[in-house]
């Protein structure tokens, strides 16, 4: 292999570094077989590339952009109630060491192999592990699902962001037509099970026109579906021309929900009763920390709060040049993200902490998670507060756009994908690249009418069930096998070296080689013997609805075991032998024209890893 290179290159002074990684012999009676050779470059060069992909205009385009996916609504409204359910601030402690030792190093990896590449996650993947190729394919389709429901989110904060300008809040009072005003309470009922509070009416009754299960569709709901549009256009007017217009509007959306939550943890410790739930909220119960599930509710909680496995990060990463600093990016990404749950949390107890002080009840009565926290408890708070009139619509807002940045990543998934695969096809019809963008966009809308329906709650519950909790959990673990095992920590260091200028350190591959796989392995093996069906509140969903989330969890796995099965049918030989693979990463000249060639050697009698850094 190494002769190949010919005796020219000595001549010219050039230095040479030749590692050979591994040689592996199978069998004494195949030692002579032929070898069949697929190859398969990423070309043209990274200066070519750089000069037909996009890039984004600065580096802290890329990092806002990259906060804004990771900083969502989970950060507001799952952080807080897991921190309290699972020991207050004792909580924090195993959240910490999950986010050293399963979120930095997982974001440093997914970041490298876009960066690198220069490709969304189908192809990247496709390179790097061609036997888990599938891994990218469902990534992209786990994003194009996610973001077909997550939009309704943001037509609920529409709804409630119009509706909080009116003089009087809406949710406030049961002298609506939506209120059943025997069953009503102005305020929480607390131990009253039989009451419902005014608000929880107003998301049920005004927001949704909730029916009793998802057998009832009821019909559609025409604001609902209005508001569902505008968020739409909105996410299209901001990711259009792909990273130039999407690195612009970051600036506003990834920066301006700070404001409001410094602002809020101001006006909000002024509040009687806040310090009460400021403590429920940090206060060590330290016999929690020897709970297995405290450490895999941390552990999920910093996986699905960075995105990891979404393929955004990876799509995000794939527009930054090549020699880009992504180590410090990772660090500014992964300990922001910490930084704001932990900030979220202070906002929402202290405000929990007041409504229990007003009502005279515990504050553990108050405390939810999920959209219930920020559609029904937080705008009960909001009307309460003195100045609500500037509050409420800050807050929605603020809503708004936690759930804007992350909108735009998801969709960016597809959009990247469908470049990288159908490009110059597509483009001989649509003309623009911008239609491409567009037409995502209105399949996801189409897709999105069901949970605007009546009985849409239950279908958007279904679906976020069987999607971010069942589907992600699976398809991390076959991510960090593929990367981190079969294409293995030594061609991931050299990637980085070439990026970098120097190897990542013995924690980032310590963390990669056994840390970061256990850790995932472990929060499968904890969802699959804990697992749940799904339900919304006390209703259960029929046989056919769960058969029908399971299909939902299908569409997305399944194009793991086909993408391998289609790689052991298209290349000669076992699938051990197919696993067994021949990589050559080979540098040339400078980093601005570095490429990365990958030869995928099916060998019946060999396997041998050469890779050669050519430094000039």
């Amino acid at each position: 292999m190494i002769g190949r290179r010919g005796a020219s290159d000595c001549d010219n002074k050039n230095r040479h570094f030749t590692l050979i990684a591994a040689t592996m012999e199978l069998g004494a009676g195949h030692s002579k077989a032929p070898c069949e050779e697929r190859k398969s470059d990423l070309k043209p060069s990274a200066a070519d590339a750089e000069a037909q992909r996009p890039t984004w205009s600065g580096r802290l385009e890329f990092i806002l952009a990259s906060v804004g996916y990771a900083v969502g609504l989970g950060n507001v409204w799952r952080f807080p109630y897991l921190c309290y359910r699972s020991g207050g601030g004792a909580f924090i402690v195993p959240y910490l060491i999950m986010v050293l030792l399963c979120g930095i190093p997982l974001l440093f990896m997914e970041f490298a192999i876009g960066q690198y590449t220069r490709l969304g996650p189908v192809h990247a993947f496709a390179k790097i592990c061609p036997l888990l190729k599938g891994v990218g394919l469902a990534t992209v389709v786990i994003s194009f699902m996610f973001s077909t429901y997550y939009n309704v989110l943001m037509s609920w904060a529409l709804f409630y962001l119009f509706n909080s300008f009116r003089a009087t809040l809406p949710w406030t009072s049961c002298n609506n037509t939506w209120n059943d005003v025997g069953n009503c309470s102005s305020g929480f009922p607390g131990n009253a099970t039989h009451l419902q509070s005014a608000s929880q009416q107003f998301f049920d009754g005004r927001l949704l026109e909730k029916t009793s299960g998802i057998e009832e569709a009821g019909g559609l709901r025409w604001e609902l579906f209005g508001y569902l549009l505008l968020a739409w256009v909105i996410v299209y007017l901001c990711i259009f021309k792909g990273v130039k217009s999407t690195g612009k509007v970051v600036y506003f959306t990834a920066v301006f929900p700070y404001f409001i939550l410094f602002a809020l943890l101001i006006n909000n410790v002024q509040l009687p009763g806040a310090k009460n739930g400021i403590l429920y909220f940090v206060t060590p119960v330290w016999g929690r920390l020897f709970e297995v599930k405290v450490w895999v509710n941390a552990a999920a909680q910093v996986f699905n709060s960075i995105g990891i496995a979404f393929g955004s990060m990876i799509s995000m990463a794939s527009y930054n040049k090549f020699n880009n600093n992504i180590l410090r990016d990772v660090l500014i990404v992964s300990l922001t993200n910490s930084f704001t749950s932990i900030l979220a949390g202070f906002v929402i107890f202290s405000a929990v902490g007041y409504m229990a002080h007003i009502h005279n009840l515990p504050v553990e009565d108050i405390a939810t998670d999920g959209p219930g926290l920020v559609f029904v408890v937080y705008p009960e708070v909001l009307s309460t507060m003195p100045g609500f009139q500037l509050w409420a619509p800050l807050f929605f807002f603020m809503l708004l756009c936690l759930g804007l940045d992350s909108q735009f990543a998801t969709v960016e998934v597809g959009v990247t994908f469908i470049k990288d695969e159908f490009g110059p096809k597509i483009l001989r019809f649509l003309k623009r690249e911008e239609l491409i963008v567009l037409s995502v966009c209105i399949i996801c809308f189409a897709l999105g009418i069901p949970h605007v329906t009546k009985g849409g709650i239950y279908v958007f519950q279904l679906m976020d069930h069987y999607t971010a909790v069942v589907s992600l959990v699976f398809l991390a673990f076959f991510e960090v096998v593929a990367v981190c095992w079969i294409f293995g920590v030594s061609r991931v260091s050299l990637m980085v070296k070439r990026m970098l200028g120097k190897n990542p350190n013995i924690y980032f591959r310590a963390c990669w080689l056994l840390l970061c796989p256990m850790l995932v392995l472990c929060i499968l093996i904890s969802s699959v013997v804990q697992y749940t069906p799904a339900h919304y509140g006390k209703y259960t969903y029929p046989v056919w609805a769960e058969g029908l989330g399971w299909g939902i969890s299908l569409v997305s796995i399944m194009w793991i075991p086909l993408g391998a099965i289609q790689e052991v049918f298209d290349n000669k030989g076992s699938l051990l032998q197919v696993t067994k693979l021949h990589i050559m990463i080979k540098y040339k000249g400078t980093a601005s024209s570095a490429s990365l060639t990958i030869n995928h050697r099916l060998c019946k009698g060999h396997r041998v890893l050469v890779a050669t850094e050519h430094i000039k």
